[in-house]
């Protein structure tokens, strides 16, 4: 892939971790309950981090980095995408599920990139947000079980 196209992809991915964390932010800026303040600050905080990596991989496609690797449990893929778009009146496990659905997304996207990507750089790069999205997602599915089924505390 050419290094335009390459940084075209890279621009997307940072106004995705900028929504992510205005989402979050407005969030935990408006919800009441303690454990899901923090958990929405927390990820807040956790975008404006990843926006600048991507920040950085902008500027040097064979930065090292690497996520920390966690198991995914398949959990957003046995739940369908609310239909209403991501807003501060929903309910919380309805604004989890989107938002897990989102980082599903991007996790799959990032994948496809590097699978198709002939520059070995590039590629890993692509594999490390992969990686990052499924954190994130591993995060929110754990929220969701938590808070969608609560008859597992």
């Amino acid at each position: 892939m050419d290094h335009n196209t390459y940084k075209d992809i890279l621009a997307g991915a940072i106004e995705r971790e900028v929504e992510a964390y205005n989402f979050y932010y407005q969030v935990s800026q408006t919800v009441q309950d303690v454990y899901l303040k923090d958990m929405f600050r927390t990820f807040a905080a956790e975008e404006l981090m990843h926006r600048d990596i991507l920040i950085g991989f902008t500027h040097k496609a064979d930065a090292g980095i690497q996520f920390a690797r966690v198991p995914d449990f398949h959990v957003s893929e046995t739940v369908s995408a609310p239909v209403a778009a991501l807003s501060l009146t929903m309910k919380p496990v309805d604004a989890i599920a989107l938002a897990m659905k989102k980082e599903e997304a991007s996790m799959r996207l990032y994948t496809q990139m590097a699978e198709v990507c002939s520059d070995p750089d590039q590629a890993k790069v692509f594999l490390e947000l992969a990686v990052m999205e499924q954190g994130h997602k591993a995060k929110l599915e754990s929220a969701f079980v938590d808070i969608g089924y609560p008859e597992v505390w």
